[in-house]
């Protein structure tokens, strides 16, 4: 007995440099790891976790742009259109508040209006000169 209780001592002492062993167990048969190292903390986690997001982060950006390049396009166009829509009409209800501005700016439109009847609209011949004219544009835009 007392040559076992040495036998385990040497191994313990021999062990407690690198390895652990279990009190009071056969550690000839055993297999030996490593003493555990101190483990993470959880803010050292999060902060490698988070830096692994960010070195991968230009890799997802580009992946996703190339994969939805015609949607996004496409949103940022309808976007666009909306945004000059809202400034336009804010535009025009600024103008609509100077006084006197709004008035003539009705004047000019049923004047011009005035004008196109008389000039197009009233006579037959006038009307086929606008269907030629509307045709000829046409043409020169769609190139026919």
């Amino acid at each position: 007995m007392e040559t076992e209780q040495q036998q385990r001592e040497s191994i313990n002492a021999s062990l407690s440099q690198d390895m652990l062993a279990i009190e009071g167990a056969d550690t000839q048969n055993l297999p030996k790891l490593p003493p555990a190292s101190e483990p993470e903390s959880q803010w050292q986690q999060i902060s490698r976790q988070v830096s692994q997001f960010l070195e991968q982060l230009p890799r997802y950006l580009g992946s996703f742009f190339q994969d939805y390049k015609q949607p996004l396009i496409t949103v940022a166009l309808i976007l666009t259109a909306i945004i000059t829509a809202k400034v336009v009409l804010a535009l025009l209800d600024a103008i609509n508040d100077i006084p006197l501005l709004s008035p003539l700016f009705e004047l000019v439109g049923i004047s011009y209006a005035s004008w196109f009847i008389f000039r197009y609209l009233l006579k037959a011949s006038t009307r086929q000169e606008l269907a030629d004219e509307i045709e000829f544009l046409k043409n020169q835009f769609l190139g026919e």
